[in-house]
């Protein structure tokens, strides 16, 4: 029986089990276009959510687009417990191109498409994708308590802030996750994990694997061998056991990987283990 790391409650209503899967990859290359493979993007995915996953995170920016759509493909309607959360903020003018957009006009249209995109009434999590620096925070953040209160998103993250980010968005909205780059071997990130343990809010680490292909800590081997697991699997148990604040969302736009991710919420390490890794 799959453990999934054990559950946590988002936002004081959202329970979802602590693995979770992010759906950047179920796109084309560059996250631009449709996937290879749009029949199993969609099998994929349903998958993902009859293994007992049930929490998903996407973005309008992810194709753009075209994550979203597969996602309501594959699952709508959504069982009651699958908690959807997406993201606006970033614009595309081209594979791997990323720029920037916290306009609130944007932020709304942006927020109607992914209703209508992912087939929802309202949106379970709907995080900025990256703070704007030529928009002020109050703006932005205005733009999703409005959507919020309009009842079309039920809470609101954010994505890629320092805690002084963290702290000034928090002055004109209710936050509830925060989405940054966090794995075995690039943990920058930490200042922002630790405050989110301090105000008991979800941190919901990207690239948890620390980027393409095999993390590369050389304690990573020895451990994975100790308990016959992959490299990949020891630091998604890593994740887990480094913060009950910790959501992984691992992903990837293969079935057996996916599997293979999911196992590693079964995989418990010792202290010194965790200390070799430290």
């Amino acid at each position: 029986m799959k453990t999934f790391g054990g559950e946590i409650t988002i936002g004081g209503d959202l329970k979802v089990r602590r693995l979770g899967y992010g759906a950047m990859r179920i796109t084309g290359k560059g996250v631009w276009g449709e996937p290879k493979d749009h029949a199993g993007a969609v099998a994929l995915i349903r998958h993902v959510v009859e293994s007992g996953v049930n929490f998903i995170d996407t973005a309008n920016s992810y194709g753009p687009n075209v994550s979203e759509e597969i996602i309501a493909e594959a699952l709508a309607p959504y069982g009651d417990d699958v908690v959807i959360a997406t993201k606006a903020g970033l614009t595309r003018e081209g594979p791997d191109r990323w720029t920037p957009n916290g306009h609130p006009d944007y932020l709304r249209r942006e927020a109607e498409g992914s209703l209508k995109r992912l087939k929802l009434d309202r949106i379970d999590l709907f995080q900025l994708h990256r703070i704007d620096p030529a928009v002020p925070v109050a703006e932005s953040m205005g733009a999703l308590t409005d959507l919020q209160k309009a009842g079309k998103i039920r809470h609101i993250g954010v994505s890629e802030t320092s805690v002084a980010e963290l702290k000034e968005a928090q002055k004109y909205a209710t936050i509830v996750s925060v989405q940054n780059m966090f794995n075995v071997e690039d943990r920058s990130a930490e200042p922002v994990l630790k405050e989110c343990e301090r105000q008991g809010l979800a941190f919901l680490p990207w690239f948890p694997l620390g980027g393409r292909g095999t993390p590369k800590h050389e304690a990573l081997n020895t451990i994975a061998a100790a308990h016959k697991a992959t490299p990949t699997q020891i630091a998604i148990a890593w994740l887990l056991e480094r913060s009950p604040a910790i959501v992984p969302i691992p992903g990837t736009s293969s079935v057996g990987h996916f599997d293979e991710n999911i196992e590693a919420g079964d995989i418990k390490l010792t202290a010194a283990e965790m200390s070799a890794l430290a």
